[in-house]
């Protein structure tokens, strides 16, 4: 249960990053989409012309135990309203989600 899930979560979010803006000056087109679905992980890649990049992959951990958890680590940049790009990556775990990017606030 737990992995369908996960599945259902990347196609909904892979889905979102390439449904078209209904106020966009220009439609962004998908320049390429990479995704690989494993029964104990998934990683996928989605670029498009707009500039924005984003990826990630997902790793069960401690399978079978009480503490199965899966960790998260991906990266995604766009181009700021300032021409600026931007990149963000990240770790989600059992610790939560922890963003890291040069234009973000250190805590």
């Amino acid at each position: 249960m737990k992995y369908a899930a996960v599945f259902l979560f990347i196609s909904l979010f892979g889905y979102a990053l390439t449904a078209p803006v209904q106020n966009a000056a220009q439609e962004a087109q998908v320049l390429r989409f990479d995704s690989d679905v494993q029964p104990e992980g998934y990683r996928f890649l989605v670029e498009t012309s707009d500039g924005k990049l984003h990826q990630e992959e997902g790793q069960l951990k401690d399978v079978g135990t009480d503490h199965e958890a899966i960790v998260v680590r991906g990266s995604y940049s766009y181009i700021g309203d300032d021409g600026q790009t931007y990149t963000v990556n990240y770790l989600a775990d059992e610790n939560g989600f922890q963003p890291e990017g040069a234009h973000l606030p250190r805590i």
